[in-house]
């Protein structure tokens, strides 16, 4: 199986490269792609010095566009089987890869998605993500123990399905609806993450703009409205 790894970057010059070598150490045969979205700091440069196929935006869109634009790069690229999507901060760690490879070399899953250990997770984000979890079930008619991880995995299949990626902080929540609406099959496996300082606010508008996604998402889902 031929891999792709898509790595969204905005002002990410401390961290790029570091991801980048992970990438080629865990994933040594991919094509390995960064969608520098807008970034005012050296992570184009840096990236470029790594060996990774850069792709720029000259205005910062956010990271949907940034895997919409991944996504369309590798679509174009017929000897790319799958694709996995990690976040540059290095929240999580390239190294769970081979967790993502094992589902999507089976070919019996589309799309594998990382869940969190929970005790890895501060509270106030535990508690938020017990939430949304819990609603997302209930509304979609799953069973998921996460249903906003960054860290993704994806066959050309589901490259080809992914039509209503979001931006903000709704983008996994959204893609993972679209899994559902599109009947992909969908695994999840275990990752770590790496928390670091979070404002309030910022955690506040995060976990509200989640929660009526999912509510309006789910109650249009359930009622049949496409």
């Amino acid at each position: 199986m031929k891999i792709g790894v898509l790595l969204p970057a905005y002002n990410e010059e401390k961290n790029i490269q570091i991801v980048i070598k992970e990438a080629k150490k865990y994933l040594p045969n991919a094509k390995i792609v960064v969608v520098d979205d807008g970034s005012i700091d050296r992570t184009y440069e840096l990236a470029k010095k790594e060996g990774a196929i850069v792709l720029k935006h000259e205005k910062n869109r956010g990271k949907g566009e940034a895997l919409k634009t991944g996504f369309n790069y590798f679509l174009e690229n017929p000897k790319i089987d799958a694709v996995v999507v990690a976040d540059t901060d290095r929240q999580y760690r390239l190294e769970d890869v081979p967790n993502f490879l094992k589902v999507l070399e089976s070919g019996e899953v589309d799309y594998a998605t990382g869940y969190r250990v929970p005790k890895q997770i501060p509270f106030a984000n535990r508690l938020g993500n017990f939430i949304w979890r819990s609603l997302f079930n209930f509304f979609f008619k799953i069973k998921l123990k996460d249903c906003s991880c960054g860290f993704i995995g994806l066959n050309r299949n589901a490259l080809k399905k992914m039509k209503n990626i979001r931006g903000g902080y709704i983008i996994e929540s959204s893609m993972l609806a679209d899994c559902v609406k599109t009947k992909l099959r969908i695994k999840q496996v275990p990752v770590r993450v790496f928390y670091g300082k979070r404002k309030f606010t910022k955690f506040a508008r995060m976990f509200f703009g989640v929660l009526v996604f999912i509510l309006l998402e789910g109650f249009k889902y359930r009622l049949g409205v496409k």
